[in-house]
């Protein structure tokens, strides 16, 4: 089991207790997103293959970039968390971005849990490790708060690690996304199927 470090202070492994600007795992070091990483969502969310399942969030322009960084900023502003740069530990190589941002889903508001990494990261747990920790994190801080990840149906690696980060799969749920049919995984959710 992951323990997890936040803010300088061991957290019980059920999850941090504290509101924080980093998480960390035994490998990964999550923290909030700076104007100096706008390089980086640039080009992630410019490269086809990290935005294979998801076209709709691919960026072209510098500008686009930045209007993406200001909006994930907004809501740090506004909530306090969101999504996080996903670093390694020890080199704080920018590895990719895991979070969750507040979204409004059948008529509630709810939390959106988002992991997008930069394909030469892929293959290694690490966006299961960034999206247990991220989840961990909401479910301490915000319990009340149902978690949801859009997924496409052909994206089995996404759906793995929605899993692994202990979402379930819920059918019920399922909607149609910016790019296509996209299959619902929840945690906290009311009527969710049992695990």
């Amino acid at each position: 089991m992951t323990v997890l470090m936040v803010a300088g202070m061991r957290c019980p492994s059920s999850g941090p207790k504290v509101c924080c600007v980093e998480i960390v795992t035994a490998r990964l070091a999550l923290r909030r997103p700076v104007s100096a990483d706008l390089e980086t969502i640039l080009a992630i969310h410019r490269d086809p293959e990290a935005c294979r399942h998801n076209p709709s969030d691919m960026l072209s322009t510098v500008a686009d970039g930045e209007h993406l960084y200001a909006r994930w900023d907004d809501h740090w502003r506004r909530h306090g968390f969101g999504y996080w740069v996903v670093e390694e530990r020890e080199s704080r190589k920018i590895l990719g971005f895991a979070g969750v941002k507040v979204v409004r889903f059948r008529e509630r508001e709810m939390l959106n849990l988002f992991y997008r990494l930069n394909p030469a990261a892929w293959g290694d747990g690490v966006a299961t490790e960034a999206a247990t920790a991220v989840v961990s994190w909401a479910g301490c801080h915000l319990p009340e708060w149902p978690i949801v990840a859009r997924v496409r149906p052909d994206n089995v690696a996404s759906q793995k690690v929605a899993q692994r980060a202990g979402l379930t799969r819920a059918e019920h749920l399922d909607d149609q996304g910016e790019d296509g049919l996209d299959w619902l995984f929840v945690a906290h959710w009311p009527d969710a199927p049992a695990a």
